[in-house]
């Protein structure tokens, strides 16, 4: 059964900001608390100040704040301010389409490195930091893409084409710091929003099991924007509404109200504030992601028209104790004006039947499934009963077999966005 709660753990490594996983910065010293979009200083101020070193905050306070702001690289009247950590690889140069990527070498301060360039207008204007033998994309430039040699930061956001966004250290009450990283269409919104968990895991084709691709999924489809919120090492805490025991260490999670609040109160305001406030909102997930989705959509009624839960972890509260399942949510507060999908791959086993094996109402504990195919066909099977219509405000999908990973939700994803996109 454990098989079905792994998938979108956290990966071992740093995310490409340390502080988004609420580690120290650079210097040592605890993130900045200030809000997104209120830096103490304005952003070229901060950066010469640190530069200058006359009374700067440390390197990490300075990155994270303008990451947090206007974001990295930071724009100065006809200029732009490059600042890279100095990881003692060497004199750094930072070469883009500016300079036919032949690279101008920066100036070393204290724990980083700096440039300041004239470079004309730089939308879609496309830059990396280089050693020399090695090239590295900026890890706190604001908007980014990938290409055959993976990730690549923007100088300035394209106008005419789709790029990734992304925006560290975000936390919220009981909340750890993280990424949001953000697919953004090409053009200006308001776009149909949807909110998704496993952030890191939606659009870098080096994550898990080849990652979401959703990128390739949303290029043949309407614009809209895609918010993916990074999980942390809490994840099992945060995506979960009650608590369990999954043989993982104990009684684990609970923690799920506290993570709808977070996404509702502090993720949305500000992506509204930055992109415009969505026609169409949707949470979606896959594994305990998609479990975390309708308890967000359950917890939040009218806020959101759509939850996904692809594969979702929807036994959770039954595996070893007694506790409240999201059906039994659902089931005595069903929110109104909501669509549902649900979807699985797996299958019931060769008896073709689901079986609750411990009789408490849920098949949790059937032996012969996989990919939590029985919770999710008794979750749509009793919201039917309840009133919701099959194929206007309940959809469920099968994929028979299919396994409990990236690969097999980047081949689904489409049909989920496609009944996303329906809603008007």
């Amino acid at each position: 059964m454990i098989r079905w709660l792994l998938a979108c753990t956290p990966p071992d490594g740093a995310t490409p900001s340390e502080v988004a996983t609420g580690l120290p910065t650079p210097s040592g010293t605890p993130a900045p608390t200030a809000p997104p979009g209120t830096p103490s200083l304005a952003d070229a101020a901060l950066v010469q100040a640190l530069v200058d070193g006359a009374d700067a905050p440390s390197l990490g306070d300075v990155l994270l704040t303008v990451a947090r702001s206007g974001g990295w690289p930071v724009e100065d009247g006809a200029f732009t301010w490059f600042v890279a950590e100095d990881t003692g690889a060497g004199p750094l140069s930072v070469a883009g389409d500016f300079d036919g990527w032949v690279g101008t070498p920066m100036t070393r301060g204290d724990g980083f490195w700096w440039a300041r360039l004239e470079l004309g207008a730089a939308a879609g204007v496309r830059y990396k930091y280089t050693d020399g033998p090695d090239w590295t994309a900026d890890p706190w430039a604001r908007s980014f893409d990938y290409d055959e040699n993976g990730e690549i930061s923007y100088v300035a956001a394209p106008t005419d084409a789709p790029r990734l966004d992304r925006w560290p250290g975000i936390a919220g009450e009981g909340i750890a710091p993280r990424t949001l990283q953000l697919a953004v269409p090409a053009g200006a919104g308001p776009w149909p929003t949807l909110y998704m968990a496993d952030g890191q895991n939606l659009f870098d084709p080096a994550a898990s099991w080849g990652g979401w691709r959703l990128r390739e999924t949303l290029a043949s489809r309407e614009p809209m924007l895609v918010v993916g919120i990074e999980n942390t090492v809490d994840r099992f805490e945060e995506y979960t509404h009650v608590p369990d025991d999954v043989g993982l260490g104990g009684v684990m999670g609970g923690n799920g109200d506290t993570y709808a609040a977070f996404v509702d109160e502090v993720v949305r305001p500000l992506v509204e504030s930055e992109y415009g406030v969505a026609p169409v909102a949707g949470v979606a997930g896959s594994s305990l992601g998609g479990l975390v989705s309708l308890v967000i959509a359950q917890a939040r009624p009218g806020r959101y028209q759509f939850a996904a839960s692809m594969s979702g972890t929807l036994g959770w509260g039954r595996f070893a104790l007694d506790e409240e399942t999201i059906e039994e949510r659902f089931l005595a507060a069903p929110p109104g004006d909501l669509v549902v999908y649900v979807d699985s791959g797996g299958s019931p086993g060769d008896d073709g039947a689901c079986v609750d094996v411990d009789g408490d109402g849920f098949p949790e504990d059937d032996p012969d499934a996989a990919d939590n195919y029985c919770e999710s066909r008794q979750f749509v099977d009793r919201l039917a009963a309840q009133g919701f219509t099959w194929d206007e405000d309940l959809f469920h999908w099968w994929e028979p077999n299919a396994p409990h990973d990236e690969a097999a939700w980047a081949d689904r994803a489409g049909g989920m966005l496609d009944r996303f996109l329906a809603i008007r």
